[in-house]
């Protein structure tokens, strides 16, 4: 049963959130817009907004296994997606630089989009057609030129917590950039927030670093063998309550 301490402290979450959000954003805008700080410094702007939700909802954050991973390395970054609250936690506390890739529609939201795109955020197309393959192929540029970015393969967050399929656009779009990917494993997120519910509880979130695996000698063709070995490597960073069910095929054909 959730304490009044605890009841407390997710009504502040939700209130906050949302202006948190937008505030941060203008913040970093005037930063880039006016004193023509690097990406890279305006990255405390981010940074910041994720630890102070984490904060309100008295979240704590801890990352195990970064020998796995060298910090001047460009990685895909694969993890499973069970709450809202992996975005705020990856945010706040993973120590590797990275930038997001989120649908290009939320580029359009004023001051926000702005923001996105001046701290070197991603633009993908999530639609079918010319459009999203070409900006696919401009996202794996992107992050073949050197930006570390995360990506969740099940397309959205799990409505039961456990692991399910990997889509194949987000497998596909690490073999067209060629860089190493790093299977994570967030555990705990699913307790603080999980899908459908707005309130979160306060707990401990434990981000797992799993071992690099070269995505170099795979064809777009032998996209289902990397998901399938990507969703084995993030099952085992993961803790019992969020495996994947048995009948999990490990992917899905669809982009």
């Amino acid at each position: 049963m959730i304490s009044f301490v605890q009841y407390l402290r997710g009504i502040v979450t939700l209130v906050v959130a949302v202006p948190m959000t937008f505030g941060v954003s203008l913040l970093a805008w005037l930063d880039m817009t006016f004193f023509r700080r690097s990406m890279e410094k305006a990255a405390i702007f981010p940074l910041f907004w994720g630890r102070a939700i984490c904060w309100l909802a008295g979240v704590r954050v801890e990352v195990e296994g970064l020998e796995h991973i060298e910090p001047e390395q460009t990685y895909i970054f694969a993890a499973n997606h069970s709450s809202q609250f992996d975005i705020f936690c990856f945010q706040g506390y993973f120590p590797h630089s990275f930038k997001w890739i989120a649908k290009k529609e939320l580029f359009r939201i004023p001051i926000f989009g702005q923001t996105m795109t001046k701290v070197g955020f991603i633009p993908i197309d999530r639609s079918r057609g010319r459009q999203a393959v070409r900006s696919l192929d401009d996202a794996a540029k992107r992050i073949a030129a050197g930006s570390s970015v995360l990506i969740f393969p099940e397309g959205t967050r799990s409505d039961d917590g456990r692991l399910q399929e990997f889509k194949g656009g987000a497998i596909l779009l690490a073999i067209k950039a060629g860089v190493p990917v790093v299977p994570l494993g967030i555990n705990g997120s699913y307790q603080v927030l999980p899908k459908g519910r707005w309130l979160a509880k306060s707990g401990t979130v434990v981000i797992r670093i799993g071992e690099p695996q070269a995505t170099d000698h795979y064809k777009s063709k032998d996209k289902q063998a990397l998901a399938q070995s990507l969703h084995r490597a993030v099952g085992t960073l993961l803790d019992s309550t969020s495996q994947a069910a048995e009948d999990a095929p490990g992917a899905a054909e669809q982009l």
